[in-house]
């Protein structure tokens, strides 16, 4: 009986190095200085010689001490159970649920959904968190405090969100291994295609630390809807707006974001009829 280590493998995993990393961010046109805001799964290359570290460094050393690398650190755990609506958690019990929620804490609250590459790029000695409890970023570099200072509660992914100044910054927008369903800033797109028009609003709430002292604070947010995040990527790409390249097994993506939040603002405003 052949043990573990001689058992034959349907595959061999794709290996990705350090250095491939590097190759493929150069490939995507990734370069000194500039702002990234980067999307990315480890899973989706392979084996990652070194895991998420790795993906890291790779990236903070491409842009060097002048750029700056940001990722979404959202963490859904914390939202009010009612705006989660989970049908497996009663209504009754709601309502202790939200008595006993954490306070959100830049430093000891984790992502969710995030993957393992943002839930480690976060815990950076010198990386600097967004204040808002759900749909924070995290941000290492020369523009991080100034990215992050500022996240309004009613305004998860519009102008007084991380993104918008990643916009006024002309971010580069960097997909390693995901698609555009996984692209928050088509929700800025969104955000703005609405622009002078009704937004449906839902509410939601979080346990903050208001002057030394837990306090539950709710607030109205915009609905969001990425349905059509797909079509309208894969429209942008079809028009060359899109640089590609394959590291390992992961299919990766870097685009400016001005243009893509323009293109996709424009499309969603021709699918709304407005």
């Amino acid at each position: 009986m052949k043990n573990l280590a001689e058992t034959d493998s349907p595959f061999t995993p794709t290996l990705v190095t350090g250095a491939d990393l590097r190759t493929g961010l150069a490939a995507l046109g990734v370069e000194p200085g500039q702002v990234l805001l980067v999307h990315a799964s480890l899973s989706s290359f392979g084996v990652v010689a070194g895991g998420e570290q790795t993906v890291i460094t790779a990236l903070r050393e491409t842009v060097g001490p002048f750029g700056t690398v940001v990722m979404p650190s959202q963490s859904w755990q914390l939202c009010d159970p009612d705006y989660l609506d989970d049908p497996a958690l009663p209504s009754a019990a709601r309502s202790k649920v939200r008595q006993s929620l954490p306070v959100f804490d830049e430093v000891l609250t984790p992502t969710r959904s995030m993957g393992a590459i943002a839930e480690l790029f976060r815990l950076q000695p010198d990386a600097h968190r967004s204040p808002h409890p759900h749909r924070s970023f995290a941000a290492a570099g020369l523009e991080a405090r100034e990215i992050t200072r500022v996240h309004e509660l009613s305004s998860p992914f519009g102008e007084s969100s991380p993104l918008a100044r990643l916009y006024a910054l002309d971010a580069v927008v960097v997909l390693l291994g995901v698609g555009f369903d996984k692209c928050t800033s088509l929700h800025l797109a969104e955000h703005r295609a609405a622009e002078g028009g009704a937004r449906a609003l839902v509410r939601n709430g979080a346990a903050l630390a208001v002057s030394g002292a837990r306090q539950w604070v709710s607030w109205e947010e915009p609905v969001v809807d990425d349905a059509e995040f797909v079509s309208i990527g894969r429209a942008f790409d079809s028009a060359g707006n899109v640089r590609t390249t394959k590291v390992g097994a992961a299919v990766c993506r870097a685009m400016s974001m001005v243009e893509l939040v323009d293109f996709a603002a424009q499309q969603m405003k021709i699918l709304q009829g407005t």
